[in-house]
Protein backbone atom coordinates (compact mmCIF):
# COMPACT_ATOMS: atom_id res chain seq x y z
CA UNK A 1 0.00 0.00 0.00
CA UNK A 2 1.49 3.33 -1.02
CA UNK A 3 1.79 6.21 1.42
CA UNK A 4 -0.43 8.35 -0.82
CA UNK A 5 -3.15 5.67 -0.97
CA UNK A 6 -3.07 5.22 2.82
CA UNK A 7 -3.43 8.96 3.25
CA UNK A 8 -6.47 9.10 0.94
CA UNK A 9 -8.04 5.98 2.51
CA UNK A 10 -8.31 7.87 5.81
CA UNK A 11 -10.95 10.07 4.16
CA UNK A 12 -13.27 7.06 3.80
CA UNK A 13 -15.19 5.45 6.66
CA UNK A 14 -15.14 1.72 5.69
CA UNK A 15 -18.17 0.95 7.88
CA UNK A 16 -20.36 3.69 6.39
CA UNK A 17 -22.61 3.44 3.33
CA UNK A 18 -22.65 6.79 1.61
CA UNK A 19 -25.29 8.44 -0.55
CA UNK A 20 -24.49 8.70 -4.25
CA UNK A 21 -23.77 12.43 -3.95
CA UNK A 22 -21.43 11.89 -1.00
CA UNK A 23 -19.68 9.06 -2.83
CA UNK A 24 -19.00 11.15 -5.93
CA UNK A 25 -17.51 13.96 -3.87
CA UNK A 26 -15.27 11.52 -2.00
CA UNK A 27 -14.12 9.87 -5.25
CA UNK A 28 -12.93 13.26 -6.43
CA UNK A 29 -11.19 13.91 -3.10
CA UNK A 30 -9.44 10.52 -2.98
CA UNK A 31 -8.06 10.41 -6.54
CA UNK A 32 -4.30 10.91 -6.34
CA UNK A 33 -2.57 9.39 -9.38
CA UNK A 34 -0.76 11.60 -11.87
CA UNK A 35 -2.74 10.14 -14.77
CA UNK A 36 -6.39 10.90 -15.56
CA UNK A 37 -8.12 8.31 -13.35
CA UNK A 38 -11.42 6.68 -14.25
CA UNK A 39 -14.43 6.55 -11.95
CA UNK A 40 -15.23 2.85 -11.52
CA UNK A 41 -18.52 1.31 -10.42
CA UNK A 42 -18.57 -2.17 -8.85
CA UNK A 43 -21.81 -3.98 -8.03
CA UNK A 44 -21.89 -7.37 -6.30
CA UNK A 45 -25.04 -9.14 -7.47
CA UNK A 46 -27.18 -11.53 -5.42
CA UNK A 47 -26.98 -14.22 -8.05
CA UNK A 48 -25.04 -17.40 -8.71
CA UNK A 49 -21.99 -16.83 -10.88
CA UNK A 50 -23.13 -19.85 -12.94
CA UNK A 51 -25.66 -17.51 -14.50
CA UNK A 52 -23.01 -14.96 -15.44
CA UNK A 53 -23.61 -15.40 -19.16
CA UNK A 54 -27.11 -13.97 -18.79
CA UNK A 55 -25.99 -10.89 -16.83
CA UNK A 56 -24.60 -8.71 -19.53
CA UNK A 57 -25.76 -5.77 -21.54
CA UNK A 58 -25.07 -2.29 -22.80
CA UNK A 59 -25.35 1.15 -21.31
CA UNK A 60 -25.15 4.45 -23.14
CA UNK A 61 -23.34 6.82 -20.80
CA UNK A 62 -24.82 10.31 -21.34
CA UNK A 63 -21.38 11.91 -21.11
CA UNK A 64 -19.28 9.06 -22.49
CA UNK A 65 -16.63 7.08 -20.62
CA UNK A 66 -13.83 9.54 -21.26
CA UNK A 67 -11.97 6.90 -23.21
CA UNK A 68 -11.71 6.78 -26.99
CA UNK A 69 -12.39 3.20 -28.05
CA UNK A 70 -10.90 1.46 -31.06
CA UNK A 71 -13.81 -0.29 -32.76
CA UNK A 72 -13.21 -3.18 -35.15
CA UNK A 73 -15.90 -4.52 -37.48
CA UNK A 74 -16.08 -7.82 -39.34
CA UNK A 75 -18.71 -7.80 -42.05
CA UNK A 76 -19.33 -9.07 -45.57
CA UNK A 77 -17.04 -7.59 -48.23
CA UNK A 78 -19.88 -5.49 -49.70
CA UNK A 79 -20.41 -3.73 -46.34
CA UNK A 80 -16.78 -2.99 -45.47
CA UNK A 81 -16.95 0.49 -47.01
CA UNK A 82 -20.09 1.26 -44.97
CA UNK A 83 -18.30 0.19 -41.78
CA UNK A 84 -15.47 2.56 -42.64
CA UNK A 85 -17.89 5.44 -43.26
CA UNK A 86 -19.64 4.81 -39.94
CA UNK A 87 -16.39 5.42 -38.08
CA UNK A 88 -14.90 1.96 -37.55
CA UNK A 89 -11.17 2.13 -36.78
CA UNK A 90 -10.51 -1.35 -38.16
CA UNK A 91 -12.70 -3.06 -40.73
CA UNK A 92 -12.62 -6.09 -42.93
CA UNK A 93 -14.21 -9.37 -43.85
CA UNK A 94 -12.54 -12.78 -44.04
CA UNK A 95 -9.18 -10.99 -44.19
CA UNK A 96 -9.73 -9.51 -40.72
CA UNK A 97 -10.83 -12.90 -39.37
CA UNK A 98 -7.51 -14.34 -40.56
CA UNK A 99 -5.56 -11.41 -39.14
CA UNK A 100 -7.12 -11.94 -35.69
CA UNK A 101 -6.43 -15.66 -35.97
CA UNK A 102 -2.74 -14.76 -36.27
CA UNK A 103 -2.87 -12.72 -33.07
CA UNK A 104 -4.02 -9.22 -34.05
CA UNK A 105 -6.04 -7.75 -31.16
CA UNK A 106 -5.37 -4.01 -31.38
CA UNK A 107 -8.96 -2.94 -30.65
CA UNK A 108 -11.29 -2.45 -27.68
CA UNK A 109 -14.61 -3.57 -29.18
CA UNK A 110 -15.36 -6.04 -31.97
CA UNK A 111 -18.65 -5.81 -33.86
CA UNK A 112 -19.80 -8.38 -36.39
CA UNK A 113 -22.74 -8.78 -38.74
CA UNK A 114 -24.71 -12.04 -38.27
CA UNK A 115 -23.60 -13.45 -41.65
CA UNK A 116 -19.98 -13.51 -40.44
CA UNK A 117 -20.54 -15.36 -37.16
CA UNK A 118 -19.85 -18.78 -38.66
CA UNK A 119 -16.36 -17.60 -39.62
CA UNK A 120 -15.84 -15.82 -36.30
CA UNK A 121 -16.71 -18.99 -34.37
CA UNK A 122 -13.19 -20.30 -34.92
CA UNK A 123 -11.85 -17.25 -33.03
CA UNK A 124 -13.70 -18.19 -29.84
CA UNK A 125 -10.60 -19.10 -27.81
CA UNK A 126 -8.69 -16.00 -28.90
CA UNK A 127 -11.53 -13.51 -28.41
CA UNK A 128 -13.27 -15.18 -25.46
CA UNK A 129 -10.34 -14.88 -23.06
CA UNK A 130 -10.13 -11.14 -23.83
CA UNK A 131 -13.88 -10.55 -23.50
CA UNK A 132 -14.01 -9.49 -27.16
CA UNK A 133 -16.26 -12.17 -28.66
CA UNK A 134 -19.25 -10.55 -30.42
CA UNK A 135 -22.55 -11.37 -28.73
CA UNK A 136 -26.16 -10.38 -29.55
CA UNK A 137 -26.87 -9.58 -25.87
CA UNK A 138 -24.12 -6.98 -25.81
CA UNK A 139 -25.21 -5.47 -29.11
CA UNK A 140 -21.98 -6.46 -30.81
CA UNK A 141 -23.67 -8.81 -33.29
CA UNK A 142 -25.83 -6.58 -35.45
CA UNK A 143 -26.87 -5.91 -39.03
CA UNK A 144 -27.12 -2.20 -38.28
CA UNK A 145 -23.67 -0.69 -38.70
CA UNK A 146 -24.91 2.58 -37.18
CA UNK A 147 -24.16 0.78 -33.90
CA UNK A 148 -20.50 1.66 -34.52
CA UNK A 149 -21.23 5.29 -33.70
CA UNK A 150 -22.79 4.28 -30.38
CA UNK A 151 -19.67 2.41 -29.27
CA UNK A 152 -17.45 5.27 -30.39
CA UNK A 153 -19.49 7.86 -28.48
CA UNK A 154 -19.86 6.25 -25.06
CA UNK A 155 -21.79 2.99 -25.23
CA UNK A 156 -20.20 0.58 -22.75
CA UNK A 157 -20.69 -3.16 -22.34
CA UNK A 158 -21.08 -4.70 -18.88
CA UNK A 159 -21.06 -8.31 -17.73
CA UNK A 160 -20.87 -10.16 -14.44
CA UNK A 161 -17.55 -11.84 -13.69
CA UNK A 162 -16.95 -15.22 -12.03
CA UNK A 163 -17.16 -13.68 -8.57
CA UNK A 164 -20.62 -12.22 -9.21
CA UNK A 165 -19.42 -8.64 -9.62
CA UNK A 166 -20.13 -6.19 -12.44
CA UNK A 167 -17.26 -3.72 -12.94
CA UNK A 168 -17.86 -0.70 -15.13
CA UNK A 169 -15.96 2.54 -15.87
CA UNK A 170 -18.44 5.42 -15.77
CA UNK A 171 -16.29 8.39 -16.66
CA UNK A 172 -13.19 10.24 -15.51
CA UNK A 173 -12.44 11.94 -12.20
CA UNK A 174 -12.03 15.18 -14.15
CA UNK A 175 -15.68 15.10 -15.25
CA UNK A 176 -17.85 17.53 -13.32
CA UNK A 177 -20.11 16.29 -10.51
CA UNK A 178 -23.30 16.22 -12.58
CA UNK A 179 -21.68 14.35 -15.48
CA UNK A 180 -20.43 11.62 -13.14
CA UNK A 181 -23.81 11.39 -11.40
CA UNK A 182 -25.78 11.09 -14.65
CA UNK A 183 -23.39 8.44 -15.97
CA UNK A 184 -23.63 6.48 -12.70
CA UNK A 185 -27.44 6.62 -12.69
CA UNK A 186 -27.56 5.43 -16.31
CA UNK A 187 -25.23 2.51 -15.51
CA UNK A 188 -27.14 1.51 -12.37
CA UNK A 189 -30.46 1.61 -14.24
CA UNK A 190 -29.10 -0.53 -17.09
CA UNK A 191 -27.75 -3.14 -14.67
CA UNK A 192 -31.05 -3.17 -12.73
CA UNK A 193 -32.89 -3.93 -15.97
CA UNK A 194 -30.69 -6.99 -16.54
CA UNK A 195 -32.16 -8.69 -13.44
CA UNK A 196 -33.44 -12.17 -14.42
CA UNK A 197 -37.04 -12.97 -13.46
CA UNK A 198 -35.72 -15.97 -11.49
CA UNK A 199 -33.95 -13.68 -9.01
CA UNK A 200 -36.21 -12.81 -6.10
CA UNK A 201 -35.59 -10.02 -3.61
CA UNK A 202 -32.80 -7.48 -3.85
CA UNK A 203 -30.62 -7.81 -6.95
CA UNK A 204 -27.74 -5.70 -5.66
CA UNK A 205 -25.70 -7.15 -2.80
CA UNK A 206 -23.25 -4.28 -2.46
CA UNK A 207 -22.37 -1.20 -4.50
CA UNK A 208 -19.14 0.76 -4.42
CA UNK A 209 -17.36 3.38 -6.47
CA UNK A 210 -13.72 4.42 -6.61
CA UNK A 211 -11.17 6.17 -8.73
CA UNK A 212 -8.73 3.87 -10.56
CA UNK A 213 -6.12 4.07 -7.79
CA UNK A 214 -8.29 5.27 -4.92
CA UNK A 215 -10.08 3.44 -2.07
CA UNK A 216 -13.52 1.90 -2.52
CA UNK A 217 -16.50 3.88 -1.25
CA UNK A 218 -19.56 1.83 -0.27
CA UNK A 219 -22.94 3.21 -1.32
CA UNK A 220 -26.41 2.72 0.12
CA UNK A 221 -27.71 -0.37 -1.70
CA UNK A 222 -31.40 0.24 -1.04
CA UNK A 223 -31.15 3.75 -2.45
CA UNK A 224 -29.44 2.33 -5.54
CA UNK A 225 -32.18 -0.26 -6.10
CA UNK A 226 -34.90 2.33 -5.57
CA UNK A 227 -33.18 4.69 -7.99
CA UNK A 228 -32.53 7.42 -5.41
Amino acid sequence: MSKKYAEKAKLVNPSKKYTLDEGINIVKETAWAKFHESVDLAIKLNISSKKSESIRGLVSLPHGSGKTKRVAVITSSDKVEEAKNMGADIFGSQDLVEKIQKGFLDFDVLLATPDMMASIGKLGKILGTKGLMPNPKSGTVTSDLKAIKGFKSGKVEFRMDKTGVVHLPVGKVGFDFQQIKENLLAAIEAIKKSKPSSVKGEFFGSVSISSTMGPGIKLNVRAMEDGE
